[in-house]
């Protein structure tokens, strides 16, 4: 055998799984304490090493929300706002915080907010973003615990509980370092869950806020499998939370959760829907790259209308006159570019959409559509129109004549 050869069948045997490197591990437990008299949430963030640990963690604390910033173990330093902890490579080690919860949205209502009685907050706020080193190959194992004020039953996250349900274990599929985002709910809470179509719903609202739970659940039943065909896989598990004023009057969406105030209807009088379209993008997670964030916009508008009627909760004849009010909405739009999509500038991309999935429809003899578009920017997530672009062309066998259009140059 010649040298070549050995060394050939050297490096295919290292490279084989039985030889891949291991992925090794440490644990990360997050712990929350709402302190209601003083508006804040202390925030312990501990670190314990196992068979791999991170080596250097790197955060930016806005001083006009977060205070108290300390650790025990390790080594913490402080330029300006930015924060760097290097945990103690043998033992658990812990960083703290303390953030101020309440927070009001131009033109008023809280996206945020703190009572004696309950809490609505994102934990992508909790614990903001982090840069973190690690040695070779090594994942974080996270959970997330909270310590409630007296008479606070009950709280909810988008993740699944521990074991034990004492806590909630955090995963976030595609970093290896796992942080509890998304929207979180806590206190004298009343919570609907249900299965359907295989995604447990959680649906959670201060109680004696009129939070309409079972009418939503209702609503998911018949929208959910309409989703899954449109989109493919839906989430394991997704919590939807609601309240009153002073609340902001609107619907956001995170990571597995969605924020929806309590006084929005399940169906708006033009035939859109705010819960639908804020599903739509706690699905997809598609966001517009810069410039397009049209792209995201118009398409969870646009399938707020049709989900609805694919699910028989929209006629024909209401879907239509949806989208004609839609035209007539951003009829004096001139071009969908820009850094963020406003309302009519949404409603014209919604009208282009429609154009797209009649000529994907025309070109495939109605054997393709949108959604297989959608399936194809599910994978892309920040989406630009090039990127739109190539999937039509994909779909439909050649470039399309819609996307050529003075809108989008």
């Amino acid at each position: 055998m010649t040298a070549l050869i050995r060394l050939v069948l050297l490096c295919l045997l290292l490279a084989s799984p039985l030889h891949a490197a291991e992925r090794t591990r440490y644990d990360i437990d997050y712990r929350v304490a709402f302190v209601p008299a003083q508006g804040v949430a202390d925030v312990a963030m501990t670190h314990t090493p196992g068979s791999g640990r991170a080596t250097h963690l790197e955060v930016r604390f806005d001083p006009s929300r977060y205070s108290q910033v300390r650790a025990q173990g390790g080594t913490l330093r402080n330029t300006g706002d930015r924060w760097t902890w290097v945990p103690d490579p043998r033992r658990a080690s812990t960083l703290r915080w303390r953030y101020k919860v309440d927070h009001q949205r131009r033109g008023g209502g809280y996206d945020a907010r703190l009572t004696r009685d309950w809490v609505i907050v994102r934990g992508d706020d909790l614990v903001p973003s982090m840069s973190v080193r690690t040695t070779s190959g090594s994942d974080s194992s996270a959970r997330l615990f909270f310590d409630l004020p007296p008479g606070w039953t009950n709280v909810d996250t988008p993740f699944v509980h521990t074991r034990d349900r004492k806590g909630f274990v955090v995963v976030n599929a595609e970093r290896r370092f796992d942080r509890p985002v998304g929207w979180m709910i806590a206190g004298s809470v009343g919570t609907r869950r249900e299965f359907i179509d295989g995604m447990e719903v959680s649906i959670a609202g201060p109680v004696g806020d009129p939070v309409r739970r079972n009418d939503a659940l209702a609503f998911l039943n018949l929208v959910a499998p309409e989703m899954r065909a449109a989109f493919g896989d839906l989430p394991s598990k997704i919590l939807i939370v609601s309240a009153g004023d002073p609340m902001w009057r609107g619907g956001l969406s995170g990571p597995r959760s969605l924020y929806l105030h309590a006084d929005r209807p399940l169906i708006s009088e033009n035939g859109t829907s705010t819960l639908v379209h804020e599903l739509v993008h706690l699905v997809t997670r598609i966001r517009g790259a810069e410039g397009d964030d049209w792209i995201a916009e118009g398409s969870a508008e646009f399938y707020s209308i049709t989900l609805l009627n694919r699910a028989g909760l929209l006629s024909d004849q209401r879907r239509d006159r949806a989208f004609e009010w839609m035209q007539n909405h951003g009829r004096n739009v001139r071009t969908l570019t820009g850094v963020r999509s406003w309302g009519p500038q949404t409603a014209r991309a919604v009208g282009l959409f429609r154009e797209l999935d009649r000529e994907i429809r025309r070109a495939t003899n109605d054997d393709k559509s949108l959604d297989d578009v959608m399936h194809q920017l599910v994978d892309v997530r920040e989406v630009s129109r090039e990127d739109l672009a190539a999937a039509v062309e994909d779909v439909m066998g050649r470039p399309s004549r819609v996307l050529d259009t003075p809108l989008l140059r």
